[in-house]
């Protein structure tokens, strides 16, 4: 299995990014998938789940109305659109695995992360 995310970078509070997350190893259509992120000091951080087939997504009260998850399951990549950035929001942002359909299942792997900063 392998996760790898790519699309961080420095932007401007207000801005937007995208992040992508392509699968491979596994049937990435049949799982369920998350985005969670770790600041700097902090513990790391739920932030969005989809699960698969029928495509539920749920986000942290601290992201919601501002992110949006959604995977192309022919691509086998998972994206999270972040807009509204705030400083708050710096992190290093990395997708997981789900060991089953649904989202909130037990994180089997995630990837290398990718780093996102939110500062003028």
């Amino acid at each position: 299995v392998q996760l790898v995310e790519s699309g961080g970078g420095l932007v401007q509070p207000g801005g937007s990014l995208t992040l992508s997350c392509a699968a491979s190893g596994f049937t990435f259509s049949i799982y369920g998938m998350s985005w969670v992120r770790q600041a700097p000091g902090k513990e790391l951080e739920w932030v969005s789940g989809v699960n698969s087939g029928n495509g539920r997504t749920a986000y942290a009260d601290s992201v919601k109305g501002r992110f949006t998850i959604y995977r192309d399951n022919p691509k086998s990549t998972l994206y999270l659109q972040m807009n509204d950035l705030k400083p708050d929001d710096t992190a290093v942002y990395y997708c997981t695995k789900s060991s089953r359909t649904t989202w909130d299942g037990r994180s089997d792997y995630r990837g290398q992360g990718s780093l996102v900063t939110v500062s003028s």
